[in-house]
C-alpha cells in the first residue's frame, strides 16, 4: 500500500499560506472525516481528526502542518504592479522571475511573474547582490492599478507559487510546490486510512494544523484541544545529497528521518530510543536529523500543560521554502509505516515508563 499519487497533487497543488489555508483544511476535512471517529476544527482552523481506542484514556498526538510560504499583496501601485509581503521564509535568490499565482477573496485566481529593475545599466556590485523582496513586484499583465481593483484583487490577497506536481526521471522523486509540509499531511491521511480498522492500544489525534510557518501557532491551539500524552511532529528537512550541504546520511531515498533537535525542540530522549527500537525491529529505514535552524510544531507541542514527551519525525526535501521542491515517495511510505507500526505496539506502560524515565 502507498500514498496515493493523486492524493499528493492535490495537496502540493492547493494554494494555502499561513493564515489562509482554508482550501487545505476543507480539503483535508473531507478526506479525514471517513476514516475518522470524530473531526474537530480549531478557533484557529487547524483540523484535529480522533481514532478512539477502547483500551486507554490516553492520547497520542500526530502534527503536520497544513500551511506554505507565500506572499500577500501589500499594494497596488498605479502602473498595476503589485508589491508583496513575504509570510514565512523566503530568500530573494529564489524569488525572482517566478511564476506566481493570485488568489482573491471570492476564489478567483490570475498568473502573474515576479519582476524587479532589470540588470543592465547596474553596477558588478549591484548585480552581485541579492535582490530584496522589497525591490520586486508581481507583473499580471496590465498597465494600470483600476484594471485589478475591477477584477476583485485587493490588498491583502493571497499569492503562492504557480507550479503542478510532477514526477522526475525517478518516478519516485516528485517535484512540486508546498511539500514543506504537505507531503506530511498526505503522511497522516495514510497513517488514518491503516488505522482506520484497527483496534488501537491508546487514542489517536491527526492534528492538521495551521500557522506553522509564523511561529508554530496552530500547534499550540490544536495541542490545547487534544491535550495529548505523547506527541509527534512530522515535517520536512534538508536532504543533505547535493553540492554545497553538510556531509550526512539525511538524503532522498534514505528513510524517514529520526530528529535529534532543531531549533525549538530537543527530542524526548525515551521516545526517540523507543522509536528507533521499533524501526530496527520492522526494518524500517532511517536516518537522522539535526537541522538546528528553524523548528516544527514541536517546539510548541512539547510545552504545553507540565510538558509532552515529543518528538519530530523528518521527511528529508531538496529546495523547500522556494517555488519547487523535490521530496521522494519511499521516504513517506517510510515515516507512514514507523507511524503505524509504532502505535500498534505501544500501551499505557510504555508510556507510564516514558513518564518515569531518567531523561525527563
Amino acid at each position: 500500500m502507498a500514498i496515493e499519487l493523486k492524493l499528493l497533487k492535490t495537496l502540493s497543488e492547493l494554494p494555502g499560506i499561513s493564515g489562509h489555508e482554508y482550501q487545505v483544511a476543507k480539503f483535508i476535512h473531507a478526506t479525514i472525516t471517513p476514516l475518522a471517529d470524530e473531526v474537530k476544527t480549531d478557533q484557529l482552523g487547524s483540523v484535529i481528526a480522533f481514532k478512539k481506542s477502547a483500551a486507554s484514556q490516553r492520547t497520542i498526538m500526530l502534527s503536520a502542518h497544513i500551511d506554505e510560504v507565500g506572499f500577500l499583496i501589500q499594494n497596488i501601485e498605479e502602473s498595476g504592479m503589485i508589491r508583496l509581503q513575504p509570510v514565512g521564509g523566503w530568500w530573494g535568490h529564489v524569488v525572482l522571475a517566478q511564476r506566481m499565482m493570485v488568489t482573491t477573496k471570492k476564489g478567483k485566481t490570475f498568473l502573474g511573474v515576479i519582476g524587479a529593475k532589470p540588470p543592465h545599466g547596474m553596477s558588478v556590485e549591484q548585480r552581485n547582490k541579492v535582490l530584496d523582496i522589497k525591490d520586486m513586484f508581481l507583473d499580471l499583465g496590465v498597465n494600470n492599478k483600476q484594471t485589478l481593483l475591477d477584477l476583485g484583487i485587493a490588498i491583502g490577497d493571497m499569492v503562492t507559487p504557480s507550479s503542478t506536481m510532477e514526477s522526475m526521471i525517478d518516478p519516485k522523486i516528485l517535484l512540486g510546490k508546498a511539500w514543506d509540509n504537505r507531503i506530511s499531511c498526505a503522511v497522516l491521511i495514510e497513517v488514518m486510512k491503516r488505522l482506520q480498522h484497527e483496534t488501537l492500544p491508546i487514542n489517536v489525534a491527526a492534528a492538521f494544523t495551521v500557522q506553522e510557518e509564523v511561529g508554530l501557532r496552530g500547534a499550540k491551539t490544536a495541542s490545547y484541544l487534544v491535550k495529548p500524552d505523547l506527541a509527534f511532529a512530522i515535517d520536512v528537512t534538508l536532504a543533505n545529497d547535493f553540492p554545497g550541504v553538510p556531509k550526512q546520511d539525511t538524503a532522498l531515498g534514505r528513510g524517514v528521518a529520526l530528529s535529534v533537535m532543531d531549533g525549538t525542540v530537543i527530542a524526548h530522549r525515551g521516545l526517540f530510543d523507543q522509536v528507533e527500537k521499533v524501526a530496527q525491529a520492522e526494518k524500517i529505514p532511517y536516518t537522522y536529523d539535526m537541522m538546528v535552524i528553524g523548528g516544527t510544531d514541536a517546539g510548541e507541542i512539547h510545552k504545553q500543560y507540565d510538558g509532552v514527551i515529543t518528538m519530530t519525525l523528518s521527511i528529508p526535501s531538496r529546495y523547500f521554502h522556494s517555488h519547487v521542491s523535490l521530496i521522494h515517495t519511499d521516504d513517506a511510505e517510510a515515516t507512514v509505516n514507523l507511524i503505524v507500526a509504532f502505535i500498534k505496539q505501544f500501551s499505557e506502560a510504555q508510556l507510564e515508563d516514558l513518564k518515569q524515565s531518567k531523561y525527563r
